[in-house]
């Protein structure tokens, strides 16, 4: 008889062969992406046949510790893993092994090519073959489409990444430390950041050398007979331009005016067309954000970052809610245009949709390589996802919600009027308006101003008509310096120098942030007194660094790699052997370039030497010149000139803890003066009393007396301003009460809540002890 072992073993077999098949059918496809976020909603898209897991960025780099690119042997580049990415690496590694397919899903920009190229080396996989998979937008058709056209890695793309990366180490690692040599350690140029620092220079130079002159203009109060009061102005006097710089030439024109007869000359109705703007770019994104919610380049690239990898939204899941925010491009794709349109038509009718979607061109440097930034679907409208986002995350969606949908919408339509009047022989007049005749676009999003234009009607007049003089109002002006770059202008001025590329805009401003060389001063950037010291030193020994066109030049030739009609090594020749001479020349010509140093009439409380003004990330500040021995450090209050007009004392300027600036007694606290206005030196005309300066929210500017019983208060037009403010912050003031009452209510809710909660298990316990108590006597009865 066989034993039964005998007749087991081929079954034994059989098994082990099934186990090897079923083993080989399980191998699953492993999707590498680059943050844990984005890999959470790729996963619920592609099914439990793939596995999905994040690079978290670069793993390989040039070292911090060393230059890491080899000059005699092509500019080999000597890349390492980076530290702390060790475990990563090796859970990868261990992932791909046990993978029957690997996918490289990076972002779709250079940085992101670069990165699966990175990551083909790492996991050994040929970067020549079909392993990388690109999509513009995390959505389960888009993610799908992608999977099934994997392509090879952009060796082009990479080589243009690898080209920046190389420019910026070469500046930066040979560059820095001459500065740290001529001026002081710590400090170090770039690139792209120098020409902005100096960009920022310029501007503050025009701006203090700046001189402002007075002008008047004058304006006019009209009538026709039994209608209402409307405005013109004086547009010429003679067959000329009126040119009044002061006032007695204004009050001159103004007692003449009002001896003329004003006579309507010509009537002309005319119908004006505003489109809409095109769908958002990277820049145009972060302008609008800026200009509009106030948001840094940085915060908003974070948050367009977070909506684009996916949000959970609900039961739905984690949900991509934009298409890929680095882009410069603005062209849709054709299934958005039909959503869109199609949704369009249904919630705002036929007249607000175009017979054909509207088509924008990118700028002439675009690389077009991803579609516009725009909702992955119109049909998530950003009130059904106000529940899953934060604050600032459905600020930003609305935002590009709004101007994606209004972007393929129709014109909006105004009737203008605009009327010549004579006034006597001499004098020319105008007056203008115009009213909304179709919202179009702007029932959507109000454009790119960021305000809806008012209607300005005016009473219908024809050609000979007589209209009565009500008023003539003369006002004083001041030509104002051109404007100091804020967070939007800055970004808009390097897309038009074709400094960097979108994507960058947010680390260069952060990094000269950083640096020292820029301080953000009321949301203006201004340079402190070491970027004007670096610039001007680049500006003499490195011209090409700080050059603008230089810049631009090298970047368009960063494209042209890309596009593959340059070598990379060829740009790196170019321009290394030159910067190399001219850094030995600089370093034999330049001595020790010494910091002015301010010093203040406050003594050091700790050692009793006179402190001296120093210049940080924050601001300006008080130290002792002492250090390190003495690290004493005070607040910088810089004297204004002006005197407090309560105490007497000086005047000073303070800054709140964001970084605001504001103005106060100097005796604080035995003195409470204080003001968000800037004070003047010369004194009111009419009084003698203190003028402060108040600077509207649009830029423009209004002087007067602080004492609101002066004679120059009585129908001034910051007296509406103050009431304003004054009404804005009580409301604020009882807003915070409410908050804090019910906030107060809200806890002792929940402390009673808590009460009676725990009043209810300590019941439920006891209960369950005394039922347990009678089952094991009842227990002990049956037993006995």
């Amino acid at each position: 008889m066989m034993s039964t072992a005998a007749v087991k073993k081929p079954a034994k077999k059989t098994t082990a062969k099934k186990t090897t098949k079923k083993a080989q059918k399980a191998q699953k496809t492993l999707v590498v992406v680059e943050s844990p976020a984005k890999a959470k909603t790729i996963e619920k898209y592609l099914g439990r046949n793939f596995v999905v897991r994040a690079s978290m960025g670069h793993l390989r780099d040039l070292p911090k510790s060393q230059f890491g690119i080899d000059v005699e042997n092509d500019f080999e580049p000597k890349y390492i893993n980076i530290r702390g990415k060790g475990d990563l690496i090796k859970d990868l590694k261990k992932e791909a092994k046990g993978a029957g397919k690997i996918y490289l899903a990076s972002d779709p920009d250079r940085e992101g090519e670069a990165i699966a190229w990175h990551l083909a080396y790492i996991l050994g996989i040929d970067p020549e073959e079909n392993c990388r998979i690109i999509f513009n937008e995390i959505t389960k058709p888009a993610i799908q489409a992608a999977v099934k056209d994997p392509q090879p890695i952009n060796l082009d793309r990479v080589d243009a990444q690898q080209a920046r990366r190389m420019l910026d180490r070469i500046v930066g690692y040979k560059l820095s430390p001459l500065l740290w040599r001529k001026i002081r350690k710590g400090l170090s140029a770039g690139r792209v950041q120098s020409v902005t620092v100096k960009l920022i220079c310029d501007r503050e130079k025009e701006v203090q050398n700046f001189v402002s002159e007075e002008y008047w203009t004058i304006g006019l109060k009209l009538r026709k007979k039994r209608s209402k009061l409307f405005e013109a102005e004086l547009t010429a006097v003679d067959g000329k331009k009126p040119e009044l710089k002061n006032r007695a030439e204004a009050q001159k024109v103004s007692d003449d005016l009002e001896k003329q007869t004003f006579k309507v000359e010509e009537v002309k109705r005319r119908e004006r067309q505003r489109k809409p703007a095109a769908p958002f770019n990277t820049s145009s994104l972060q302008q609008d954000a800026a200009r509009k919610l106030g948001f840094t380049s940085r915060k908003t690239m974070m948050l367009a970052q977070q909506l684009y990898e996916g949000l959970a939204l609900g039961k739905k899941g984690p949900v991509g809610l934009i298409t890929y925010m680095r882009t410069d491009s603005t062209r849709i794709s054709d299934v958005a245009l039909a959503e869109t349109r199609q949704f369009l038509t249904d919630t705002y009718g036929t007249a607000y949709v175009p017979a054909k979607p509207n088509i924008y061109s990118a700028g002439k440097n675009a690389q077009d390589a991803h579609e516009a930034i725009r909702p992955t679907s119109i049909l998530r409208t950003p009130k059904e996802v106000e529940p899953f986002l934060s604050n600032d995350q459905l600020k930003l969606y609305t935002l590009i919600w709004q101007r994606f949908a209004a972007c393929q919408m129709t014109p909006a339509v105004y009737d203008t009027l605009s009327v010549a009047l004579s006034a006597g022989e001499k004098y020319k007049c105008r007056a203008s308006g115009s009213q909304m005749k179709f919202a179009g676009f702007t029932a959507v999003y109000v454009g790119v101003e960021g305000k809806k234009e008012k209607d300005i009607l005016l009473p219908e007049l024809e050609a000979g008509e007589v209209v009565d003089l009500s008023a003539v109002l003369p006002e004083q002006h001041f030509t104002e310096p051109p404007a100091r770059y804020n967070e939007a202008s800055l970004v808009k001025t390097l897309e038009e120098k074709e400094i960097g590329r979108p994507s960058t805009y947010a680390p260069i401003i952060e990094t000269i942030l950083a640096r020292g060389y820029v301080i953000r001063q009321d949301k203006h950037f201004q340079p402190t007194e070491l970027g004007f010291v670096v610039v001007d030193m680049l500006e003499e020994y490195f011209k090409n660094i700080v050059d603008v066109k230089f810049t631009a030049d090298l970047e368009n030739e960063l494209d042209e790699i890309a596009e593959g009609k340059l070598g990379k090594n060829k740009l790196l020749n170019e321009f290394y052997h030159p910067f190399e001479e001219t850094l030995e020349k600089a370093d034999e010509a330049i001595g020790h370039v010494e910091l002015p140093v301010e010093e203040s009439d406050v003594k050091c409380d700790l050692c009793g030497r006179m402190m001296v003004v120093k210049q940080g990330r924050f601001g300006k500040f008080l130290a002792c010149p002492g250090f390190p021995e003495c690290r004493n450090t005070k607040p910088y209050l810089k004297d204004t000139g002006a005197k407090c007009p309560k105490c007497g004392g000086s005047i000073v300027e303070r800054r709140t803890r964001r970084g605001r600036v504001f103005y106060g007694c100097k005796n604080y606290p035995e003195c409470d003066f204080v003001t968000w206005d800037a004070p003047h030196t010369e004194p009111c005309k009419v009084c003698g009393g203190l003028v402060l300066k108040h600077r509207f929210k649009n830029g423009r500017a209004l002087n007067y007396c602080y004492d609101d019983k002066c004679a120059s208060r009585v129908d001034h037009p910051i007296n509406k301003e103050l009431e304003r403010l004054r009404e804005k912050a009580e409301k604020a003031a009882s807003g915070v009460k409410t908050e804090k009452k019910t906030a107060a209510k809200a806890s002792v809710k929940k402390t009673a809540a808590k009460k009676t909660t725990a009043k209810k298990t300590a019941a439920k316990k006891a209960a369950a002890k005394k039922t347990a108590v009678k089952k094991t006597a009842a227990k002990k009865d049956s037993k006995k």
